[in-house]
Order: structure tokens, then C-alpha cells, then sequence
């Protein structure tokens, strides 16, 4: 497919007015299934270091949108396949200090040739497929191995989830070109523990598993931070552990949506089989 950037005189991007941040809801609640890091962003916007900017027609409404945060940009383009250029990204070389571009896989190629017209190029990029769940998963209570358990980890499991943490960034979290930094990694799981809902897999006293969220937009929760150790894959540990931790979310009343590599159809099938389905493509570029 080509991603074409063509101006049309009816639209014109411009910084986000207070007075559109109603629109600008609405725009990311009908695309929330498969946008939840933007719609992260927008909601905890006082607290982050945010900057947003709107695709306006004439009458100001707002028909797509683009987030930069935490060094990140997320557009939310809603598909088009014809926008004026934001010409704003034209001075980010050299001013931002650009981590990625994150959102749906359509989205992300078109602001990816925006900004290789200024010379500046992803050194890595990673497709996933997004899926979500909207009732209660089936087909896990019999999974994994007799005496697994699954349970809400404790402070005095700090050190056993810190090092599974660890291992869990370095093999599914870092782009290819960066350096693990365990203190960072620490501060990572211990504000996880604090703040999301996670669940770990144990087995003879051993913890080899971990689930957790990762983000709560307008009605649904992101579940990331899926781990099992590699001596313990293949016995059914992931799907217990994503089933029992499923089942305590959507009890909450909120839909479920995840990222899954492309790269990894295991995972993928560990999903599927308790009740995920696929909503789109992902992805991200790391500059």
C-alpha cells in the first residue's frame, strides 16, 4: 500500500485547544480497542510532559490527532489515507529528543515518511498484533502443571519479581540497540507493583511467571508485562496465568485489549484459545 500525504485546504493540523479536548475524547474513544497508549496519555495528560495536535476541518472539529509524551509520539490518524503533512514533525530533528512512534501499524508508516523526508530514520521497528477480550475467558483452569499457583504477588516478592522483571525487558521489552540498566528495570517492576493489578505463576516455591496491566483508558484495561521463565514454557503456565488474571479483570465491568508480536504465534495462540480476538495491527518504531 502506499501512504500518501496530500494537502487539502479544508484541514489543517494546529496545537490542541482546552475548548476541543471534548472532540478530542470522543475521536479516541471510538478508537480506544486499538489505540490505549494514546488514550493513556490524553487521560493522565496534567501529569506527563504532553503536547498534542489536532487535524481540524473548517468548523474546528477534530478528525485525527498526534500525542507526543514521554518522548513518544502516537497518532491517531482513524485509517485516512490522505492528511495534510504535519508539518510540525519538520522540526523535531534536533529540538526532541525522539524515543518512538507508537499506534496502529497504518498510522505509524504514515508518520514514519513524514519524518524520513527530514532525514530522520526508525533504527528499529516491531508489528504487533493488537488483540482484546470483552467477556469472560474459557478453556484455562485445567492448564499448567499440578501445584501451580497463581496469586497476587506480595512485598516480600520484590526480589524474585525484580529479577524475573529483568529477564522479561531484555528479551521482549529492549530495542536491539540499548543497554540494559538494572537500577531502572528495579524502579519499573516496584512502580508496576505499586500502581497495576499483576498476578504471578508459582511453582514449588518458585516464582516463573508474571502478568500485569499496564495502562486503564476510558473502559478498558492493557495487560502487558507477560513473562514465563523458558524452563517453564510449554506446560500451560501462560494460559492459566492469562486466563485466572482475565477473569479478574473483566469482573471488573472493562473490555481487556494487548499487543502480541508478530514475531512470537505462540502467544498469539495462548490468546485465542481462551477468548482473545484480533482487533488490527500494531506498531512501533524506535529512533
Amino acid at each position: 500500500m502506499n501512504y500518501v500525504l496530500s494537502k487539502q485546504d479544508e484541514q489543517r493540523w494546529q496545537k490542541l485547544k482546552k475548548q476541543q479536548l471534548p472532540d478530542a475524547e470522543a475521536l479516541l474513544r471510538s478508537q480506544e480497542i486499538r489505540c490505549m497508549n494514546a488514550c493513556s496519555r490524553f487521560i493522565n495528560r496534567d501529569s506527563l510532559k504532553y503536547k498534542a495536535w489536532s487535524l481540524n476541518d473548517k468548523k474546528g472539529r477534530v478528525s485525527a490527532l498526534i500525542i507526543l509524551s514521554k518522548q513518544s509520539v502516537l497518532p491517531v490518524l482513524c485509517d485516512q489515507d490522505s492528511i495534510p503533512p504535519p508539518a510540525f514533525l519538520r522540526g523535531f530533528p534536533g529540538k526532541v529528543h525522539l524515543h518512538s512512534i507508537q499506534g496502529c501499524k497504518h498510522d505509524a508508516l504514515m508518520l514514519e515518511t513524514t519524518l524520513g523526508k527530514t532525514g530522520l530514520f526508525a533504527a528499529e521497528t516491531i508489528d504487533y498484533d493488537v488483540m482484546s477480550i470483552d467477556q469472560p475467558p474459557s478453556d484455562y483452569l485445567s492448564a499448567g502443571p499440578a501445584g501451580l499457583v497463581i496469586r497476587k504477588p506480595q512485598l516480600a516478592d520484590m526480589n524474585a519479581l525484580a529479577v524475573l522483571h529483568a529477564a522479561y525487558e531484555q528479551e521482549e521489552v529492549l530495542p536491539a540497540a540499548s543497554v540494559f540498566n538494572a537500577a531502572v528495570s528495579r524502579l519499573n517492576i516496584e512502580r508496576i507493583f505499586a500502581k497495576e493489578h499483576m498476578v504471578i505463576a508459582e511453582l514449588n516455591g518458585r516464582i516463573i511467571g508474571k502478568i500485569n496491566t499496564n495502562a486503564v483508558t476510558f473502559t478498558r484495561y492493557q495487560v502487558g508485562g507477560v513473562y514465563v521463565l523458558p524452563d517453564y514454557r510449554g506446560l500451560g503456565i501462560a494460559r492459566r496465568m492469562a486466563g485466572e488474571f482475565t477473569a479478574s479483570l473483566t469482573a471488573r465491568g472493562r473490555g481487556i485489549s494487548l499487543f502480541v508480536k508478530k514475531s512470537n504465534p505462540a502467544a498469539r495462540r495462548v490468546y485465542q484459545r481462551i477468548g482473545y480476538a484480533l482487533n488490527g495491527d500494531y506498531r512501533i518504531s524506535y529512533y
